[in-house]
């Protein structure tokens, strides 16, 4: 299939000649652990266009796992970054207060969901806002236990390890790991028995919900849930809608803090500001970050005044939180995403790519499930005969793609899924031409797999 390239150009290979002597620095100076999901060295990026050293040109549809939401290097947050490096770069807000924390701090705490009085604490990535959730929710409680769910992702420090599912590439070898956490099973629609319909599966898994909580951990020794309203690493998957109330319920009855892992779902990415809002709940604290400050590094947390106020000053907190530059990038980044409504954006860009492969699925059966929230999209393939996951495939799908100028990332617990983190920003023209590279290159890699098989 031709490409009509308006925006990409890969002509001198990826990786390029200067790309290349790149990554053998790489490899001798930076740690094997370090993992790259392109051989890509970027030199300048805007919107939704990378350029690598070498020149060519790339569209990314991984947006910084999901960091871009408005885009790489938008106008107006450069210059307030470069506005406010020009007055002060770091004070440390235990040290000496500035505005930019606390015009933010106002500004999460009303536009999260939730009619009630809210206060926000600014951190400095998802991992660390995650741990400090948990250090409130302990605190106010007085109860230890912290449940996550199946396939979750919430980090890779001690605790957030812990909390995350994936063993490889994740925690493997990296334990013991912090105790009184557990794991409840999340619901997987694509892979419920066959015969039974959603509502049964629903039911069901709300069932092995409540068992959980007899034959695993007792509900008064649990201080919180902690749940991504999709999961983001696990998959994509999209939990019905009637099971996320339920948990909140149950969490409700038994005086069980709900924390909404928004750290990849917010910020519009999912066609509400917030996914919480979608499924129709109003979570006592909230993780963010990712795409709250368009690629500089910030977190937050957000809940209930009475239940962030549980601890007492010092506890929580830390040296670089809330640094002033990723708070003056935030507050022009929540401003754009307010002003132009891009979580309309999103179910736009998201309804695209769906209808393309569910066309695609009809003639392809090792497309296995398309599935999502607005923009925030994963195809998961399968081996059509051995219904196996198709992660082999998969990589070889990334690669092409990256190598025909097209950046675009996996997931999943078999690394079988595509997923999709386009800025929100995107063109319909950059789109489309996106779809096409990731078209042909899906058939490049199926025509290749099909000799090999032969």
């Amino acid at each position: 299939m031709a490409i009509n390239r308006k925006f990409t150009n890969v002509s001198a290979g990826v990786p390029g000649p200067k790309g290349s002597k790149l990554i053998e620095l790489r490899n001798q100076y930076v740690p094997n652990g370090v993992g790259n999901n392109t051989p890509v060295f970027v030199e300048k990026a805007h919107g939704s266009i990378i350029e690598d050293v070498d020149g060519n040109r790339l569209l990314d549809f991984a947006g910084a796992i999901g960091t871009l939401n408005v885009g790489h290097t938008p106008e107006h947050v450069v210059q307030a970054i470069k506005q406010q490096a020009d007055q002060f770069i770091h004070s440390c807000f235990h040290v000496g207060m500035y505005k930019p924390y606390i015009d933010l701090a106002m500004k999460l705490s009303s536009i999260t969901p939730g009619n009630f009085s809210k206060k926000t604490i600014l951190l400095n990535s998802g991992a660390e806002a995650v741990e400090n959730a948990v250090k409130i929710a302990r605190k106010y409680t007085g109860r230890s236990g912290i449940v996550s769910f199946t396939r979750g992702f919430h980090g890779r420090t001690l605790l957030g390890m812990s909390l995350t599912s994936k063993v490889k590439p994740y925690k493997y070898k990296m334990g013991p790991f912090a105790p009184a956490t557990y794991k409840a099973q999340f619901p997987y629609l694509a892979n419920r028995p066959n015969g039974q319909t959603e509502e049964e599966y629903v039911d069901f898994c709300i069932h092995q919900f409540n068992d959980f909580l007899l034959t695993e951990v007792s509900p008064d020794e649990i201080a919180a849930v902690i749940m991504e309203p999709v999961q983001g690493e696990g998959g994509f998957i999209v939990p019905p809608k009637r099971f996320v109330k339920e948990i909140y319920t149950i969490c409700k009855k038994h005086g069980i803090l709900f924390i909404a892992d928004e750290i990849q779902t917010g910020f519009g990415r999912t066609g509400e500001l917030f996914a919480s809002t979608y499924f129709e709940i109003e979570p006592d604290l909230i993780t963010m970050s990712k795409s709250i400050a368009a690629g500089v590094p910030i977190s937050a947390v957000t809940g209930r005044s009475e239940i962030m106020d549980a601890p007492s000053p010092g506890e929580i907190g830390g040296t670089y939180g809330g640094s002033p530059l990723g708070c003056v990038a935030a507050l022009e980044v929540i401003e754009q995403i307010e002003k132009e409504r891009l979580w309309e954006r999103a179910n736009e860009i998201g309804t695209t790519i769906k209808n393309c492969f569910n066309e695609l699925k009809e003639e392809l059966p090792i497309i296995y499930d398309v599935r999502g929230l607005g923009a925030m999209v994963g195809i998961e393939f399968v081996d059509p005969i051995t219904r196996q996951p198709a992660k082999e495939l998969v990589a070889a799908l990334t690669k092409t793609c990256y190598e025909n100028g097209l950046i675009i990332l996996s997931a999943g617990v078999h690394s079988n899924v595509l997923r999709f983190l386009t800025p929100l920003i995107i063109s319909n023209e950059e789109l489309n031409e996106g779809l096409d590279i990731l078209k042909n290159s899906l058939q490049q890699v199926i025509g290749k797999h099909k000799t090999e098989v032969k």
